[in-house]
């Protein structure tokens, strides 16, 4: 059994396929996945995913990518949505001083006010967090979550051990696979493996055996082998062990 914990399903580049994509994940043992929303425009097609897939998990936020075209009233609609239904996290929300000309106040604020969100109704977070790890753990400090998962975790080990004793676990997904991400891989054999949960990122983050071509949840196991065979420990206690991991901190997989 593999859980993806960070899976866009609900993505148009799975319009064509979508049906035929669960069930070779399903056939290959990836028995659940956390579907992410990125932005108002997409919570109803994330609810509608999940409640047509069995095994498939709602997140629903801004992610800071998204935040130049958000409103006030998003807000208000996703505390609405959080209320209605069952969900495993806020996501996926965060901040990305990576992209062009990024607003780091607007950014901020939506970021503060998801995780608010969070804490209210007792929730996990989804954390996208690209060049701005120390700028969120500051966030996090002062607004204080259930925990979550740092999505496509890339930081410094100090950083690791700053979001684990915060109460979150580090996504490791397809660039991991690379053999030049060297720092990740250092990342991948040395922290606990308690504190460590697999993801896709699907359809973007391709690993090394599908580079430039779609990524998928099908490839969850393949990634579970590389980071075995990183840690020499046979596929099974990987499996069993971040799928323990991805349960303990997003409960209604449980």
């Amino acid at each position: 059994m593999l859980i993806d914990t960070h899976c866009h399903l609900d993505a148009a580049e799975f319009a064509t396929d979508r049906d035929q994509v669960v069930a070779r994940s399903r056939a290959v043992g990836v028995t659940a996945m956390v579907v992410p929303a990125v932005e108002r425009g997409n919570f109803a097609g994330v609810l509608d995913c999940c409640a047509h897939y069995p095994g498939c998990h709602a997140a629903l936020g801004i992610h800071p990518m998204y935040v130049g075209r958000a409103h006030a009233e998003d807000l208000a609609l996703l505390r609405a949505l959080v209320a209605q239904h069952h969900l495993v996290a806020i996501g996926e929300i965060g901040l990305d001083f990576f992209v062009p000309d990024f607003d780091a106040e607007r950014q901020g604020f939506y970021f503060s006010e998801q995780l608010k969100i969070a804490r209210d109704f007792d929730l996990p977070v989804l954390l996208h967090i690209r060049r701005a790890q120390d700028q969120v753990l500051k966030q996090l400090r002062r607004i204080r979550v259930k925990g979550g998962i740092a999505h496509a975790f890339n930081g410094s080990r100090q950083q690791a051990d700053a979001f684990i004793r915060l109460g979150f676990k580090l996504g490791f997904g397809g660039a991991m696979t690379y053999p030049r991400a060297t720092h990740l891989r250092e990342l991948a054999m040395t922290l606990p493996l308690e504190a460590i949960v697999l993801e896709t990122d699907a359809p973007d983050m391709a690993p090394v055996f599908a580079a430039r071509e779609r990524n998928s949840p099908e490839y969850l196991p393949r990634i579970a082998q590389m980071l075995a065979d990183l840690r020499g420990l046979p596929l099974e206690d990987v499996a069993r062990v971040t799928s323990a991991n991805a349960r303990a901190i997003l409960g209604e997989l449980a």
